[in-house]
Parts: C-alpha cells; sequence; structure tokens
C-alpha cells in the first residue's frame, strides 16, 4: 500500500532522521505539499475524541470489579469471526480459479486498459518499469501506457523521451513545479487523457508477469467488481531480515484479503498493481488528494459506493522493499496514517452502515485488529503498572498474534516456488511474526501523534534502487 507522493523538494524521503515522523515540520515554502489546514483539523479533533474515549474505556475497565469479563466476551466474539475467516474456503469474482486458467481471458470481450504510473525522480528503475508495461499481452488498439513526469529533477524526463520512440503505445505527460495533489493529483491529471475502460496503476519500480492484465481484466466480468488488486511481493527478499519480513507480510495481507472477501469483507487496494474500472472510480470522484494513501481512501469510497474489490494471487507484481529499520519506520508510519485517517474522513457513513451489515462486521474486527489493540495497549500498561496487576488486554493480543501465526503458515506456502519443510515453515511464520510486532509502536504513536499535534499534510516518495541493494 503505498503511500500517497513527494514534495516537490527531495527534502523528505525514506532516509530522514527518526525524529521528522514525530514532528510537524514542513517546507513553508512548499505550498504544493500542503492540504487545506480544515481537513486536517477536522481529522485532529475526531483522532483526539477516538484516542480520548479509548483511554476512557480501559481505565474503565481496569476501575470495573469484573472488566476482565468484559475483554473475554469481547475476544470470544472476535474468535468466532477469526475462524470462520481462516476456515472458509476462497473464491474469485467468477468462483473459478482463473489464475490457472488464462485461457479464459480468449472468451470474453476484452475491453481497454490504460496502465498509469505516476513517477517522480525514477531514473534508476523508469527503463525497466516501461519495458515491462509496454510488453503485456494485450492487443495494441487497446492498451495505452501513460507515465506521469511529476516535475523530475533526474534524468527521468530525458530517458522517458528516448523510450518513447521504441514503444508507440507509451505517453508521457510532464507536470510542472506548480502542480499538486501528489500521487493522487497526478493520477487525476491524467485519467482525462487515458482511453482505458480499466485503469492500472503501478508504482515505478513495478514489474509484471506478460499475462497478467489479461487475467486480472476476467475478474471484472463480475458486475459489481469496481476493482482488482494483485498480490505483491517483494523483488529483493533475499538482502536481509527487513526484506524477509516484508516478503511474508505480503503474503499474509494477500491471504487476509482473499479470506475477507470470501466471507463478504472489505477487499482493499494496495496501490501498486491495482485495477479500477473506470465508472467505478467516476462515483468516487477520482482520486483524494486530500489524503497520504489514496489506495486505502479509495478502497473505502470504493465500497461505500457499493462496489466491491477482488484480489488476484498469481501473478504478483513485483517491487522493492525497504532495506534499513528507518526506512521501514518511516514508510510504515505513513501508511497507518493514511488508513487511519480514512477511518476518520469517512466515519459518518460507515455508523450509518452503509457498507452494509457484513462488510461493517469486517471492518469492526480489522479495525480492532490494526488499530483499537495497539492503541489501547499504552493506557492498559499503564493502569496495570499502576494497579500492580496484569493488563487486561492480554486475550485480545494473544488472539491477535495467534491469528497472525496461523496467516503465515497458511500464506507463506502459497507464494513460494517450492515446497516448504514443516520444520523452516514454523520457524519462517515465527520470525516473520516477530518482524510484525513493528506495527504495535507504529500504529500506537501514530493514534497518539494525529490526537494531539497540529500536522500539514507532505507526501513522500519511496527510494527506488533498480536493484536489491544491501541495507541495515
Amino acid at each position: 500500500m503505498p503511500e500517497n507522493s513527494w514534495p516537490e523538494n527531495d527534502s523528505s524521503n525514506e532516509l530522514d532522521p527518526l525524529d521528522a515522523l514525530l514532528t510537524d515540520w514542513v517546507d513553508e515554502t512548499d505550498q504544493a505539499a500542503l492540504t487545506p489546514q480544515p481537513i486536517l483539523d477536522g481529522r485532529r479533533i475526531k483522532a483526539a475524541m477516538v484516542l480520548s474515549a479509548v483511554w476512557a474505556v480501559v481505565i474503565g475497565l481496569h476501575l470495573m470489579a469484573h472488566g476482565i469479563w468484559l475483554i473475554w466476551a469481547l475476544t470470544t466474539v472476535m474468535t468466532v469471526h477469526g475462524v470462520r475467516l481462516v476456515t472458509t474456503r476462497p473464491k474469485s469474482g467468477l468462483e473459478l480459479p482463473l489464475e490457472t486458467k488464462p485461457e479464459l481471458a480468449e472468451t470474453i470481450q476484452l475491453p481497454s486498459v490504460s496502465l498509469v504510473v505516476a513517477a517522480k525522480n525514477e531514473a534508476a528503475v523508469i527503463a525497466r518499469l516501461v519495458k515491462s508495461l509496454c510488453g503485456v499481452d494485450y492487443p495494441a488498439d487497446l492498451l495505452d501506457v501513460w507515465i506521469v513526469d511529476d516535475n523530475s529533477s533526474d534524468e527521468t524526463g530525458a530517458i522517458l523521451q528516448q523510450l518513447k520512440a521504441d514503444y508507440q503505445q507509451l505517453n508521457v505527460l510532464r507536470r510542472g513545479l506548480g502542480a499538486t495533489g501528489g500521487k493522487s493529483g497526478a493520477l487525476n491529471q491524467v485519467l482525462p487523457l487515458t482511453q482505458g475502460e480499466i485503469i492500472g496503476v503501478f508504482d515505478a519500480d513495478a514489474v509484471i508477469d506478460p499475462g497478467l492484465v489479461k487475467t486480472v481484466i476476467t475478474r471484472f466480468q463480475a458486475p459489481r467488481v469496481g476493482a482488482v488488486q494483485v498480490r505483491k511481493a517483494i523483488s529483493n527478499s533475499d538482502i536481509n531480515f527487513w526484506t524477509q519480513g516484508q516478503t511474508a507480510e505480503m503474503a499474509l495481507d494477500a491471504y487476509f484479503q482473499q479470506q475477507r472477501i470470501a466471507v463478504g469483507g472489505l477487499g482493499e487496494l494496495r496501490g501498486n498493481g491495482q485495477f479500477v474500472r473506470r465508472a467505478a472510480l467516476a462515483d468516487c470522484g477520482g482520486w483524494n488528494e486530500s489524503t497520504i494513501t489514496d489506495d486505502l481512501d479509495l478502497s473505502l469510497q470504493l465500497h461505500l459506493q457499493a462496489w466491491d474489490i477482488d484480489l488476484l494471487m498469481d501473478p504478483a507484481v513485483s517491487e522493492e522493499g525497504v532495506t534499513t529499520a528507518k526506512a521501514l519506520w518511516h514508510q510504515r508510519n505513513r501508511w497507518a496514517e493514511g488508513g487511519y485517517q480514512s477511518y476518520l474522513d469517512y466515519w459518518s457513513e460507515l455508523v450509518r452502515n452503509r457498507l452494509g451489515t457484513r462488510k461493517s462486521l469486517d471492518m469492526l474486527f480489522w479495525l480492532m485488529i490494526k488499530y483499537g489493540i495497539p492503541t489501547a495497549t499504552i493506557p492498559d500498561l499503564l493502569m496495570a503498572a499502576l494497579r500492580a496487576k496484569s493488563p487486561l488486554l492480554i486475550p485480545l493480543t494473544s488472539l491477535s498474534l495467534t491469528l497472525s501465526v496461523i496467516g503465515m503458515l497458511r500464506a507463506i506456502p502459497r507464494t513460494q516456488a517450492l515446497p516448504m519443510h514443516l520444520v523452516s515453515l514454523v520457524f519462517s511464520a515465527i520470525r516473520a511474526t516477530v518482524y510484525m510486532l513493528h506495527w504495535l509502536p507504529v500504529v500506537a504513536g501514530v493514534t497518539l501523534r494525529m490526537s494531539v499535534r497540529a500536522k500539514r499534510l507532505k507526501w513522500v516518495k519511496t527510494a527506488h534502487e533498480g536493484s536489491a541493494a544491501s541495507g541495515a
């Protein structure tokens, strides 16, 4: 789920000091990166109200004589949903294993497809990207490829101009210095120029299988499928612990996405490798330029407009994983903040059950797992220390960890080319679960920071190396 995009200067990237994410600094001369303050003030107020409510509930449970029984009751309800989640047989939008039957694409009328990338300072990977996108197996008259050069200051623009001579379907849109909206703004600007009934969005470091587009479009035969997310894979997974962890994380994410869809829950977009029906995108008014995670924002908008999101497990889209703990911390902080923003922005529609009962229950379950438990951990530990008692949330945190381990045991083998021995699988699942613990301080910090600090929105890009670079 990539972040939205980039400030016009390059002072903010994955290698900024760690305390950059703990402050509200942004270059005041960078007006293109600023979002109107009322939007952010509204999020801050709502975040503060949610944080206050979580703390009040946790403190109240500690002071109640039988608060632990309420926790066990909630854990029981969530366990029932969790068991249903991991035991339901996954299905596709057409109820067929289309990943293994790409020839089915030959029996349907192919729609026009536009592949779009918003790129800034991507000289290291842009040529590989263009070769990959222009090399897909799809009729040339039904495919166009658009690269938005968002005022790059490196050789990205020059390389794209050279590549246009080699690839007839390649189109380039250059955005100037005053362009606004980050990645969302770039996508909105290029959208009227595209021809596709289906819009595929990729990151600049993407590498795809030639048959991907034909396989994806079969999922759109289901009339209410408004978007399809392709499973993401990490191309430099063998670098170190962090890239190995991201590989397992992407597998786990795809597994739970697949299971959530199977039980009638929410499918979600992850930015790189997302395909959206133009009609569905129009219903949402395009991409939101006031969010730092355009993919998560669009996911909720699509579901609120009664569209479904499907998942394609294979073939996957490859992307580079970040290679250092510092870069991972920055990236995950943006992802967590963007996801939280989406819930805060659409809270009124969500509480009115506009998603429908099954999707709303699924959303509440994952909202608790992803944001509720990490946020409540701080007051829970404080109260436990003050009263010299055990934390109340142990049953819920244990459930969360158990689901992670079960998910890893199921997800990792599905994304491996070769069978794994049981011992290796268990070790990989445990190691990956330990890696996933970084989300606890990330989410706890994000929910606290958004509640107490005023902040202007800035978009930040992930640096791409173009090859598997070493990291610490």
